[in-house]
């Protein structure tokens, strides 16, 4: 495949139209065999949609696809996978119910078996590209960063050698995004090809060979690495320059709006929060530090009501909620920026006026008494839509036509709406461009500036170093260290987070 002569991926001319939006338009894009090709953009600039076509996932209105200087017709992600294309979705297309070794081999048990042949066939593979998993664990019971390897190792076991990676370091902390970025190294040198689709344009600095951007739907040029800075990128991307997260002046008060005492948490009888305190005052942005899979995802259901607790206690102001449904802790003032929003936080196929309905259906303005309002829902769905700047063509089309960030916008619109006294936010600017990013970060700002407190779970370290007032540090299931976000460097908090610091804490 390595043969420098033909391009790997050859796009020219691509132009794809929706109702009412332009996604592509006349799209001309080279990747070169064995090279790792970013694709930068901002939210519906149109790179999801580029990939899809080049992915089958969706036929292009004009233009040509050619792989490996042959000219192809996909009608279906079948087809591109026959011709050695692969794709690892931003929000991951595994099945919970089944293992790592099941959903690796699932669709191609024809050719490959299902037994001990195709366990051995995986391990190889695995071990050829540094990718280490456990083949028998539940799907379910992994973390983000592990979802991610299985989904690399299932499209290789596929064949795929052309590999399109969307936002694969949404999700990492910096160690990981190292050992993700060693790995495509070590799958470079052996041929492999990556498209990688990102935001963080340090990180497509560091990994790509070479970078194209796109801007509303057109290629606006491709540079190699080294003659472009981070800055230079970003106004190729958006027109302005890069934002940075700032908390301005202090707002923390002695008012403790979030008390969290002795939660104790488990799953399967191993405990996966362990004696958690935690104290959350109007005005304050409180993050948490931690790779993914330390417990933070079970810290956010527990004061959600999402899961029972063993033992502990969850008080929102004077009141005692421990017992508290999750619609009870809603009404009393929580809002909740899921971590992953497509499972949580939204229904795709329904309109945004009704999505700005979910989790507020007992309360102003959507509802009155015991009954729907549906004029004040979509009335407020309007008002969402204008401030918080989510690209729409109206309020009737559906959550899936939205690109990531506007979907994000949309849901922090939402939960900010109902004036709440306590924001949960998981991963709030999580695959979103820097345009988008730096609106959610002015908006969170403001409301700590009026009181809201804020948990931020975040593996952005620079937001959490940027928005928070204090930083805790989350390891194995236990807040392990301090931070003061006004010392600590990345590097400090990354080595914290995978308990290779000493540090403060127990």
């Amino acid at each position: 495949m390595n043969n420098s002569s033909q391009p790997a991926v050859e796009l020219t001319g691509i132009t794809k139209t929706f109702p009412g939006v332009v996604a592509n338009s006349d799209v001309n894009l080279r990747v070169r065999a064995g090279e790792v090709h970013a694709l930068c953009g901002e939210n519906g600039a149109g790179k999801s949609t580029l990939m899809k076509i080049l992915y089958g996932m969706q036929a292009p209105d004009s233009g040509t696809i050619r792989i490996g200087g042959e000219q192809v017709r996909f009608r279906t992600p079948a087809d591109a996978i026959r011709a050695g294309v692969g794709m690892v979705h931003q929000h991951f297309m595994l099945a919970d119910n089944l293992t790592v070794l099941e959903n690796i081999v699932l669709g191609a048990e024809g050719e490959r078996g299902i037994g001990a042949k195709a366990r051995a066939q995986v391990r190889a593979l695995a071990e050829r590209v540094g990718l280490d998993v456990r083949q028998d664990a539940l799907v379910e019971s992994l973390g983000v960063a592990d979802r991610q390897r299985v989904e690399i190792l299932k499209v290789l076991y596929r064949g795929a050698k052309i590999i399109i990676l969307d936002e694969p370091t949404a999700v990492l902390v910096p160690q990981e995004v190292d050992e993700l970025f060693a790995t495509l190294r070590t799958m470079r040198e052996q041929g492999y090809t990556f498209l990688f689709i990102s935001h963080k344009l340090d990180e497509v600095r560091a990994i790509a060979d070479t970078i194209t951007v796109l801007r509303r739907g057109t290629t606006v040029g491709t540079v190699a690495p080294g003659e472009v800075s981070s800055r230079k990128l970003a106004e190729m991307m958006v027109g302005s320059e890069l934002p940075v997260p700032e908390h301005g002046a202090s707002t923390v008060t002695d008012r403790a709006v979030l008390e969290v005492r002795g939660l104790v948490a488990a799953e399967d009888g191993r405990e996966v929060l362990s004696g958690i305190d935690l104290t959350v005052r109007a005005g304050e942005v409180v993050g948490i530090a931690g790779v993914e899979g330390n417990g933070q995802t079970e810290l956010v259901e527990a004061i959600m009501g999402m899961r029972p607790v063993l033992r502990g206690e969850v008080r929102l102001g004077d009141r005692d909620v421990t017992a508290a449904s999750t619609l009870a802790r809603r009404e009393a003032g929580i809002g909740y920026v899921p971590e992953d929003r497509h499972r949580h936080g939204l229904l795709l196929d329904a309109p945004l006026w009704f999505n700005r309905i979910l989790g507020h259906q007992t309360r102003r303005p959507s509802a009155r008494g015991a009954l729907l309002d549906l004029p004040g829902a979509k009335a407020d769905t309007e008002r969402i839509v204008e401030r918080f700047d989510v690209r729409t063509p109206g309020i009737d089309v559906d959550a899936a036509a939205l690109s990531g960030g506007n979907q994000q916008k949309l849901v922090v619109g939402r939960e900010l709406a109902g004036d709440p006294v306590l924001l949960v936010a998981a991963h709030p600017t999580r695959g979103v461009d820097v345009g988008a990013q730096a609106g959610i970060w002015d908006h969170l700002r403001a409301a700590r500036s009026q009181g809201l407190a804020v948990l931020l779970i975040s593996a952005d370290l620079d937001e959490l170093i940027g928005l928070s007032d204090t930083i805790r540090v989350m390891l194995r299931g236990r807040l392990v260290a301090d931070a003061d976000p006004a010392t600590v460097t990345p590097e400090e908090l990354g080595a914290a987070m995978t308990g290779a610091a000493g540090g403060e804490g127990e």
